[in-house]
């Protein structure tokens, strides 16, 4: 049996569509399967929804979130709730094409296969704004780690090895896309096309983007650390280039007032110590939300069939 991971923030007008066409395509194909509905927090009708769609059908799981705790936090309680031997994670909005689970599902069943990783074969109406700061960020984390992520997306299918090797994983601050490629078990790609939403649009802000790509880069390396060293080198070589100038002009007699010159490297000296201490205070920040070693997230109501509840 196969569990199907769903994060859902108010998707409303989302989910029962969602849930018919995916147990549509698993009936049709014979495929044993759950349905995990997380619901994070969402400030509309999702969870009624969710709520009556559990108690009717024994394969729909839904999860209630005591408030919205980030689709991070969603994908690792799915991941814990889930009881199939393999599980894919996939959008509401079936921008991830639930027939692709199909492909997933026969190279996991009939190969010696513990991840089949969806890749985006392209990336749909993107702005060339957000599709530049995608490609950079996936870039940056490339060229940190090692793994390749361009086109990578959360849409894939993990056995159950490399799931509990994730939950086995203590960080609290989670990179879902990053660290499943991190354990890494044999992976084989498939490619989909990147559907239209059917209803409503994107809850991601580009606020909400540029944060998740921070929080996501600082949680998976060190890079950035780094930049604080080269500042530092860079400061170091433009100020010793200045003072064997001004030295060499003292000698030669021709040395004029170095009041603009003083300012100008206080001013540059000034603003690469407070950008390098930013970036410290950040990690240490980060370090602060582990140590205090709270949990991802807080679950209010699972809901199953004939309305049995754990709280």
């Amino acid at each position: 049996m196969i569990s199907i991971i769903i994060p859902s923030y108010n998707e409303e007008g989302n989910v029962e569509h969602t849930a018919e066409v995916v147990i549509g395509i698993m009936e049709k194909n014979d495929i044993p399967f759950e349905l995990v509905f997380i619901n994070d927090g969402s400030s509309d009708s999702t969870w009624d929804r969710l709520e009556e769609m559990a108690q009717r059908d024994e394969r729909i799981v839904a999860v209630n979130f005591s408030r919205n705790f980030g689709k991070e936090s969603a994908i690792f309680a799915g991941l814990e709730t889930a009881s199939g031997d393999a599980v894919v994670l996939m959008d509401c909005d079936l921008q991830h094409p639930p027939e692709t689970i199909v492909e997933m599902y026969k190279i996991w069943k009939n190969n010696d296969v513990d991840v089949v990783e969806g890749r985006k074969a392209d990336r749909g109406k993107e702005g060339k704004a957000y599709r530049g700061f995608s490609l950079l960020f996936y870039k940056l984390i490339h060229k940190a780690s090692g793994l390749d992520m361009n086109a990578a997306s959360d849409f894939k299918l993990l056995d159950r090895k490399a799931v509990d090797a994730l939950l086995r994983m203590p960080e609290r601050l989670t990179f879902f896309r990053a660290m499943s490629s991190w354990v890494g078990f044999k992976t084989e790609k498939v490619y989909f096309e990147v559907a239209e939403r059917e209803v409503g649009e994107s809850k991601w802000t580009t606020k909400q983007l540029i944060k998740f790509a921070i929080n996501n880069i600082t949680s998976f390396t060190s890079a950035p650390m780094q930049i604080v060293t080269v500042c530092g080198v860079i400061t170091f070589i433009i100020s010793l280039v200045m003072g064997i100038s001004t030295i060499v002009q003292k000698i030669i007699g021709e040395s004029e007032g170095g009041f603009p010159t003083v300012i100008i490297l206080q001013m540059l000296t000034s603003s690469i110590i407070m950008f390098s201490l930013g970036i410290i205070g950040f990690y240490i920040s980060k370090i602060y939300e582990e140590i205090k070693n709270r949990p991802r997230y807080i679950i209010r109501d699972i809901v199953r069939k004939h309305d049995r509840r754990d709280k």
